[in-house]
């Protein structure tokens, strides 16, 4: 394989494989595997082909049948394989190809609730590891949201010598170069806000501000651009709620409004086509835990932990499914979704307690049963990344 170099070393084996490649020493590229901004080899030409010898549309299916665990490295070859493996394309190529891979990334509490890391799981709850630690200092109130095969963690405060900082920061982690980048800031800083993706888009809406005071504005990330834009802010502002996407519109509700006494009922639709919101009333008051899955919204009150409350957004209609009864009845839990099925992890330490599972495709009366997959610690939030 002529001209193909990684770091200073030219490989020139016309028939090394790819299986050979990943079995190579991996320290010739670990210096860039964790750094928050990577450095790839600077005299690589960005006018060589992907692969010498073969069209760049052969070489990119060749790059996507490469086992996950090579992806780190890979990246350490060139640039130019770099930028592939970062780009949507490549998860593209990948699905075409019947490789992408489903884990299950859980935020885990540290001890003595100090701060946090997160680890990952396969669908079978194995392959169990830890990412690199997230770069500036620990926040909180931060939001989390899955873009293009990629991890956005946004926002947030931390306090330091007692000193409350709001952020605007983004970093995002890149899962296949198993590394974290610095993404543009927000427009505006703020904490316990809403958010999600819709239509490869990224939305941040309410929270609160720099001065603690609540917030009505909104704006939207957009990948293609790499630049965040306000668009139309809610009607009133709202606070510790939370955000969904769900057939091309985004969904708040939860939390509270300085217009309503309590927590509120309402919830706010925007519709990206028509660049405006609407409003219903019929939402849930304080969610602990909330997932979509087929196209439905999966919620837990914080006053009703024994019921799973279902929303249809085809006629806005709620479905109440019972817990089954299992350790404390006052037992709380957090969502994870694998497999097409709902995951409920228990916010108590027991270590008898074995994960719910809840199969919305299963036959009726059958939809419960029990999962060995279990974080290793608190479950603060999960989300499910195919890639």
């Amino acid at each position: 394989m002529p001209g193909f170099v990684a770091g200073k070393k030219r490989f020139t084996d016309p028939n090394m494989c790819f299986s050979n490649f990943a079995n190579k020493d991996k320290s010739t590229f670990s210096k860039s595997n964790h750094c928050l901004r990577s450095e790839v080899d600077p005299d690589d030409d960005d006018g060589n082909p992907i692969l010498p010898g073969l069209p760049d549309d052969v070489s990119k299916h060749c790059l996507a049948l490469v086992p996950r665990s090579n992806f780190p490295t890979m990246g350490g070859v060139c640039k130019k394989w770099r930028r592939f493996i970062q780009s949507k394309e490549f998860l593209t190529v990948r699905k075409l190809a019947g490789q992408v891979e489903e884990w299950l990334y859980i935020l885990i509490a540290g001890s003595e609730g100090k701060g946090s890391h997160w680890e990952v799981m396969d669908c079978l709850g194995h392959n169990r590891r830890s990412l690199p630690p997230m770069p500036g200092p620990d926040k909180t109130g931060f939001g989390v949201v899955v873009l293009n095969g990629k991890l956005l963690v946004m926002a947030g405060y931390a306090s330091i010598d007692g000193i409350v900082s709001v952020s605007a920061e983004v970093y995002q982690y890149n899962s296949c170069l198993n590394s974290w980048t610095r993404l543009p800031n927000m427009n505006v800083a703020r904490y316990d806000f809403a958010c999600a993706e819709v239509n490869g888009l990224v939305y941040a809406v309410g929270g609160y501000g720099e001065h603690g005071d609540s917030l009505s504005s909104a704006e939207v990330y957009d990948p293609d651009t790499d630049k965040w834009t306000l668009i139309e802010s809610l009607r009133r502002p709202r606070w510790g709620c939370f955000a969904c996407g769900i057939e091309g519109k985004l969904y708040v509700m939860g939390g509270r409004s300085s217009f309503t006494i309590g927590n509120s009922k309402f919830v706010d639709v925007y519709n990206p086509e028509k660049q405006g919101w609407c409003e219903m009333k019929n939402g849930c008051v304080m969610v602990t835990a909330h997932a979509v899955l087929e196209k439905k919204l999966f919620c837990m009150e914080w006053k009703n932990q024994r019921k799973l409350a279902i929303f249809n957004p085809e006629d806005n209609s709620w479905k109440m499914v019972p817990v089954p009864l299992t350790g404390s009845t006052s037992i709380g839990f957090r969502f994870g979704i694998l497999d097409g099925k709902l995951l409920l992890f228990s916010l108590e330490d027991e270590p008898a307690y074995k994960t719910l599972l809840y199969d919305p495709n299963a036959a009726p009366g059958k939809e419960w049963r029990t999962s060995e997959i279990k974080p290793s610690g608190l479950c603060l939030c999960s989300v499910t990344i195919k890639a």
